[in-house]
């Protein structure tokens, strides 16, 4: 029996065959965009998953060396944001239950606390304090005072944020101020794209302002509580008159280090104008339209000064009550407040708060727990300083300096309290074995705590600002390590010239 004859049209099967492979060459051009845009996110993974094969280092537990394996992995995908940070600190949750096996009670627990709460509530505030549009008066009365040239309204925002920040401490400041920034933002240009670098510098003048004022006084932040206790435990002997010098009240803290914030002030604005060059040189556009809207306001209503009163008693709240409450209830109470009141709806909060922030600090503040209870803190610290006698820095300018780098880069990766808990006995003790002051090295370190410049979870300032939708975590690397640098240039000058000459 014959085979039945075929009839192929071999240009068609071959056209098929030119089509099949183009979807197939488009496929695969798609698959490596894809993989060459998560590239980070798959360097850190494999970086991750070296350090956790790697053998044990001599004083970590493997619990350390999860959780440490875990904040350079964290880090890495906070600079180099391959995923949405809200997917980071989603990780970060998921690592402690699968890695180091934790129970996920313990985990959420951990997740919640007072520092999680206020940032929670502050975001709920300063939309708030949007809605009743107090944002635009207190802008416009810092450009009366500076006049409409972009460098002094950005160095007249940091002088309010610092100095407010200096005596209330960053958080309340930062969320304050932050719709005064973004008023200023929206009214130069409604395109975010047209005002990139100069969102980056008006929001950046408002958080670097408020780091660099929190060492000025002992209420401008908890590292600076927690250094002053450790002075007393360590040294201080009522019998004794001659460790009265290590009881640094308020007044003689402010002698010490308000000089350095001051100086400080004028070098931020110089260096996020030397890093990010403002499309507008001149904010006159922005601020007619501001003078508009002010005016055809009117005088301050009735809501209006219901909305002051309000904010001034979360202030006070703050300020006088925190420690009873905790400052994330106060901010809480004060959102409700204004909810029951009426001043501001749910649905404006739910639309303007950024939660995705909130998860963020609170898996950043977890991490950081997990490094102080796991000892992983520790060992690094202890590490790092093994290290500086054999390099030439066990004393003077050169330990101050290593003082320095480790603080700093501690407080990068968790809160500024915290990193000064962890290493407050560690560099003091440190101190007396080399014939240092203490006081110089407390001083120090709590000093260098402030400089969080360099991630979005380093300080509170840094996470609230962040929240706007303006930034990206690049441009706190990108101007980050030059105000590292400045600071710390700043601070050993000071240690060197100015604390010997008013007696420390």
């Amino acid at each position: 029996m014959r085979a039945p004859k075929l009839n192929v049209d071999f240009r068609l099967a071959a056209k098929g065959t030119r089509k099949i492979r183009r979807v197939v060459t488009v496929r695969w051009r798609y698959l490596f965009l894809y993989l060459w845009g998560k590239r980070w996110f798959l360097i850190a993974l494999l970086i991750g998953a070296g350090m956790l094969n790697a053998p044990l280092p001599n004083g970590l537990s493997e619990q350390g060396l999860v959780v440490l394996t875990m904040s350079v992995v964290a880090t890495i995908l906070f600079i180099t944001e391959p995923i949405p940070l809200p997917g980071v600190a989603l990780l970060i949750i998921i690592a402690q239950v699968v890695l180091m096996g934790l129970d996920s009670s313990a985990v959420a627990k951990s997740l919640w606390n007072d520092s999680v709460l206020f940032i929670m509530g502050s975001l709920m505030l300063a939309v708030a304090v949007v809605k009743q549009k107090l944002d635009k008066r207190i802008a416009f009365l810092i450009v009366r005072m500076t006049g409409t040239k972009t460098s002094r309204v950005c160095f007249g925002i940091s002088a309010v944020s610092g100095v407010l920040a200096s005596f209330i401490g960053e958080h309340t400041v930062a969320a304050m101020m932050l719709p005064v920034g973004i008023t200023l933002i929206t009214l130069t240009s409604d395109d975010p794209k047209r005002v990139r670098n100069l969102a980056v510098v008006i929001l950046l003048s408002i958080s670097y302002g408020c780091s660099v004022a929190g060492i000025a006084t002992p209420s401008g932040g908890a590292r600076n509580a927690i250094m002053i206790g450790y002075w007393k435990e360590f040294f201080y002997d009522p019998t004794n008159p001659e460790t009265h010098k290590f009881l640094i009240d308020y007044v003689r803290w402010m002698v010490f280090m308000y000089p350095m914030f001051l100086i400080q002030l004028p070098l931020v604005t110089l260096v996020l104008f030397w890093t990010f060059k403002p499309e507008y040189r001149d904010l006159s556009r922005a601020v007619v339209k501001l003078r508009r809207q002010v005016e055809a306001e009117g005088s301050m209503k009735t809501p209006d000064w219901m909305a002051v009163v309000l904010f001034i008693g979360v202030l006070i709240g703050w300020i006088f009550y925190s420690d009873q409450v905790g400052m994330g209830t106060v901010a809480i109470m004060g959102a409700t407040a204004f909810l029951i009141i009426g001043l501001v709806r749910w649905e404006d909060i739910n639309i303007g708060v950024n939660w995705g922030v909130v998860l963020l600090y609170a898996a950043a503040i977890s991490m950081g727990l997990q490094m102080k209870d796991t000892g992983a803190a520790l060992w690094v610290a202890e590490a790092f300083l093994g290290l500086l006698v054999p390099l030439g820095a066990g004393e003077g300018i050169g330990l101050w300096a290593a003082v320095s780098v480790l603080t700093t880069g501690v407080t990068n990766m968790m809160s500024n309290g915290a990193a000064v808990a962890v290493l407050g006995p560690i560099v003091l003790n440190l101190a007396t074995a080399a014939g240092e002051s203490p006081v110089v090295i407390g001083f120090i370190t709590a000093m260098s705590s402030a400089f969080a410049y360099l991630t979005v979870v380093g300080t509170p300032a840094c996470t609230i600002v962040y929240a706007s939708g303006y930034l990206k975590a690049t441009d706190f690397l990108t101007v980050g390590w030059k105000m590292v640098i400045i600071s710390t240039l700043v601070m050993l000058a000071s240690a060197a010239v100015y604390w010997p000459i008013i007696g420390i």
